[in-house]
């Protein structure tokens, strides 16, 4: 694909953080955009701050939507086709996640089931509705947001964080799957898959929302969730940047951090060691800095605390 202008794109998660900045970086190239998000007034600014960016002809709209209700997301599609007069879409970003039910045995059956259904049905839900619409494009490119979580299934010593990966290694696998499913029955629509490491977004105050938590008392949970937005190594931007750069390209797996490289590099090269965490930083420590290192399993600290603080 040598660029994004003319084409109509869809994003879910858009109200914030990664999804945000995919928005704003595709209308700033001439793509259309819909965008979706559950917190309709995060989606509205999102449109109103990407429709400004934006040249003359382009449109984004905002549609409110939570991915883990299959009829929400067939109500996005049709939504999205009537605000953009249009009969088909060339991009799909499924983007949209939260966390929470780290625990399967300690975590309540609703919380986990809650981050479950959005970071996994969600994705499918999204899938089953929209590759009709990229089928009819002749170009498409579905995008599908799992994470470093979906190669490696905990957060560090004492730190399980179940459901999420669950969710993550089904989207990791359901892309895969799809690469020759896809090549066989609608070589027109292509494949990819991003696995973000430690990203400043506000997805540890997403998370407390999404699954009703109220708002922190303690100045101290306050400050972890600002620490994980301001002190990650790579902005939302910057990642949004690696993104699209990779769609572009034509890759189907999007590493996206120097964090996620090195994780990814220490699991594929001793597998067996992938919960053995202290091989794995030594072996994390052979393709990334010490400093960059240390600050993946500090930030990864700072997000279980900060879900467990909101049980």
């Amino acid at each position: 694909m040598d660029g994004f202008a003319a084409k109509l794109a869809a994003v879910t998660g858009g109200g914030s953080g990664i999804g945000r900045e995919l928005v704003r970086q595709l209308a700033g190239e001439g793509c259309s955009v819909a965008a979706c998000d559950w917190n309709t007034a995060a989606i509205a600014n999102t449109a109103a701050m990407a429709q400004a960016g934006a040249p003359d002809g382009v449109r984004v709209s905002s549609h409110a939507c939570d991915v883990s209700d299959e009829g929400q997301v067939q109500r996005f599609r049709d939504e999205l086709l009537r605000a953009h007069a249009a009969d088909h879409v060339d991009l799909v970003f499924s983007n949209a996640g939260i966390g929470g039910g780290a625990s399967f045995l300690e975590s309540t059956r609703e919380e986990w089931e809650r981050t479950f259904a959005v970071d996994w049905w969600g994705t499918y839900y999204v899938a089953r509705t929209f590759l009709p619409l990229l089928i009819a494009s002749g170009d498409g490119v579905l995008v599908n947001t799992s994470s470093v979580n979906g190669f490696w299934a905990s957060l560090g010593p004492g730190m399980p964080n179940s459901a999420y990966a669950t969710a993550k290694f089904a989207v990791k696998g359901f892309t895969e799957a799809l690469i020759e499913d896809l090549r066989t029955n609608a070589p027109q629509v292509r494949v990819a898959v991003v696995m973000p490491g430690h990203v400043g977004t506000d997805i540890l105050a997403n998370t407390r929302r999404a699954h009703g938590t109220p708002e922190p008392e303690d100045a101290s949970a306050v400050r972890v969730e600002t620490a994980f937005r301001e002190k990650a190594p790579l902005t939302a931007a910057a990642a949004a940047t690696i993104i699209l750069d990779g769609v572009r390209s034509g890759a189907w797996r999007i590493l996206v951090g120097t964090d996620a490289k090195a994780l990814d590099a220490a699991v594929r090269a001793r597998p067996e060691a992938a919960y053995d965490y202290a091989k794995l930083a030594v072996a994390a420590a052979k393709t990334a800095a010490e400093a960059q290192a240390s600050n993946w399993f500090a930030s990864i600290r700072s997000l279980v605390d900060s879900l467990t603080h909101s049980d």
